[in-house]
């Protein structure tokens, strides 16, 4: 479930980069990005595996 996020999120950031949206390294937004999607996913998860039961 990460993988489709941090796609997500990588595609986002870069197309902004690309407008010029975003300025400076793409580093600098793309972390908080990951540990965002990151976060969902985790939490997620956690929904689906106690729905299962």
């Amino acid at each position: 479930m990460f993988v489709p996020f941090f796609l997500i999120a990588l595609g986002v950031v870069f197309l902004l980069k690309n407008l010029g949206v975003i300025s400076g390294d793409v580093w600098e937004v793309l972390w908080p990005l990951i540990l965002i999607a990151l976060g969902l996913s985790m939490i997620a998860g956690r929904e689906w595996r106690h729905r299962s039961r």
